[in-house]
């Protein structure tokens, strides 16, 4: 079982996730962050360290963001590996929290 980054991230993308993440399995895109289920190993360091609440294992997924389960197994393909903290988005604190970023999703 792999953890899965949920909506909440987009717009946000803290990195706080990464740091502890001992397999480097985080992707970066521009306003978001996957996880690569391949590369999970589901030690589940990196769910409370996530500012935003927005990992979850992937059977424990909030009803609505089950689409994100294979949106993070196709960007993982897609997208670098990151492997250290960087500085949130720059109006992260105000997008943290809001509902239906879905559409703001930039891939």
């Amino acid at each position: 079982m792999a953890f899965v980054v949920t909506e909440n991230c987009i717009k946000c993308k803290f990195t706080d996730c990464v740091d502890v993440c001992p397999v480097d399995c985080f992707h970066e895109g521009p306003n978001f962050l996957v996880i690569d289920p391949d590369e999970c190993i589901d030690c589940t360091l990196c769910e409370p360290e996530c500012p935003a609440n927005a990992i979850y294992a992937e059977d424990e997924l909030p009803e609505g963001q089950e689409k994100f389960k294979d949106l993070n197994a196709d960007l993982s393909k897609q997208w670098p590996t990151i492997t250290e903290v960087k500085a949130a988005l720059n109006d992260a604190d105000d997008w943290n929290g809001k509902p239906n970023k879905f559409t703001l999703l930039e891939k």
